[in-house]
């Protein structure tokens, strides 16, 4: 009997493993085409990877991985206890959390209005007008808000001016880094975020706004009724895929507008990694923090997965 089983299951092993040949063989373009990419990730992504031992050791460029010293998880017990990178931390977090909460949402609420323009012309014109900011460098971006919101010249304090207020050095001030943060962020990216959102709201069954629109709903309760939950999937895929690189702020979209007098409040974990690491030469300190973030977006990635399969049905995987 227990023969028989055996010679079931190879059967049903190479049965499969000839299915699986024949639908590789059938299709080997498609395989052909995913190999570059599968190329990049492989060299470019995994093996990098095997550098975060350096995270253990107290890495030597002249030493190598092989004979730099180790020193297990020390790196990471200091940082924890270094108070200015807990400062950091604090400041990855909020301006994180502020663009996941400001940020985010724009996109959405773009592709609804765009979608509702009835001109095609007019249509196409926004359309172009805000996607073209993502286009430029965050130093052209940076330039641009310095000029705006220059104390002498900054078209913002003549502004205030106006009403008696005395001018403000923005970029000058704690108060202000993280709204300018955000505030560019929307400006630079949310018109092309837009493009995901208006191919979803093209998917949605136009039958559904005409049985809508007999029942009497206007276009605020279409939108809440048909648009909203049919593009829901996306919606959610496209927040998991943000909570993943919460706290991979970007060290350029920062770096440009830290300054002496911002940096209390500006100073993100990229930045700082920056500092420390190439500037500085403490290679394992930083490697160690960078495995932190790394693991604590994969964390934050799961528990977004599993919480948004239980809520909506909807998930990454």
């Amino acid at each position: 009997m227990a023969s028989k089983l055996e010679k079931a299951s190879v059967y049903e092993q190479f049965s499969s493993q000839r299915q699986l040949w024949q639908f590789v063989k059938k299709f080997w373009l498609l395989y052909a085409l995913s190999i570059p990419g599968i190329l990049y990730f492989i060299i470019f992504k995994y093996i990098p990877m095997s550098g975060s031992v350096i995270a253990f050791q107290n890495y030597s460029i002249f030493k190598g991985i092989g004979g730099s010293e180790w020193v297990g998880v020390d790196h990471f017990v200091r940082m924890f206890k270094y108070p200015e990178f807990l400062e950091i931390l604090r400041n990855t977090l909020l301006i994180g959390l502020y663009d996941l909460i400001f940020v985010f949402p724009v996109p959405i609420l773009l592709a609804i209005l765009i979608n509702e323009l009835r001109m095609l012309v007019l249509k196409k014109l926004v359309q172009t007008a805000v996607y073209l900011p993502h286009f430029l460098s965050w130093v052209i971006v940076a330039g641009i808000t310095m000029g705006i919101l220059s104390p002498s010249t900054g078209i913002v304090n003549h502004v205030l001016g106006f009403f008696g207020i005395e001018p403000i050095y923005f970029l000058g001030e704690n108060s202000f880094i993280r709204t300018i943060l955000i505030g560019t962020g929307i400006w630079k990216e949310s018109g092309w975020g837009t493009i995901i959102y208006l191919a979803a709201i093209a998917g949605v069954n136009p039958d559904l706004y005409e049985s809508a629109e007999m029942d009497g709903a206007g276009r605020i309760r279409q939108t809440f009724a048909i648009t909203l939950p049919t593009i829901l999937p996306t919606i959610v895929i496209m927040f998991l895929l943000n909570i993943g690189n919460f706290l991979d702020f970007g060290f350029e979209r920062v770096f440009v507008f830290l300054n002496p007098l911002n940096k209390a409040n500006g100073e993100i974990i990229d930045t700082f990694v920056y500092q420390a690491g190439l500037v500085d030469k403490q290679y394992s300190y930083t490697t160690a923090i960078g495995l932190f973030k790394s693991v604590v977006g994969l964390l934050l990635i799961m528990i977004g997965n599993r919480l948004s399969k239980k809520a909506t049905g909807e998930s990454l995987y």
